[in-house]
């Protein structure tokens, strides 16, 4: 994982509307203190343990944890140009980020 994903996967665990789904991935340190050693799910989860947000399963979740944290089930992420994202209900924007994880995580840490 790199510093940036690690960074916002720590902001994301952080939030107070974060909760671990079935089914999400998460990494841990390896000996060298690298985030990047994927556990499967099967092994349990250690307290240390990072959400992958590079994971397609794993950001479905984080969208439904926005979604629920907002009171909004219609919250959808869309591309705008081409380093743009916005989170909208029906067309309004809500906010705004550079990416999807990171405009996601901001929504989750935005939430009521």
């Amino acid at each position: 994982m790199q510093p940036e994903q690690e960074q916002i996967a720590r902001r994301a665990a952080a939030c107070k509307g974060w909760r671990w789904e079935p089914g999400m991935r998460w990494r841990t340190e390896d000996d060298r203190g690298r985030l990047d050693d994927y556990q499967p799910e099967y092994m349990g989860r250690p307290p240390d343990a990072l959400p992958d947000l590079t994971d397609p399963a794993t950001l479905g979740c984080l969208l439904a944890l926005v979604r629920e944290a907002h009171g909004q089930s219609t919250l959808s992420p869309l591309k705008r140009g081409a380093r743009s994202w916005c989170l909208a209900d029906y067309g309004t924007s809500a906010l705004e980020g550079e990416t999807e994880v990171e405009l996601l995580v901001a929504a989750l840490e935005s939430a009521p």
